[in-house]
């Protein structure tokens, strides 16, 4: 049976913590930043954890390696 392979356009996107979360960038990061108050972009900085469970799962069997 051949290995499963990673799928490569969730991997550029999604990371895989050490507990097992995936972690992301932030939606409504790209332009139009004016309709924007400060705290919002400042929130949207960096990367956030994934929560929903069912998601989860489907984003780990397309990470795997």
């Amino acid at each position: 049976m051949p290995k499963q392979k990673t799928n490569r356009a969730a991997a550029k996107r999604f990371k895989v913590t050490a507990k097992g979360g995936i972690k992301s960038a932030n939606a409504y990061t790209s332009h139009r930043f004016h309709g924007k108050t400060k705290k919002q972009r400042r929130q949207l900085r960096g990367t956030s954890m994934m929560e929903s469970t069912t998601i989860l799962k489907t984003y780990r069997q397309l990470l795997q390696k």
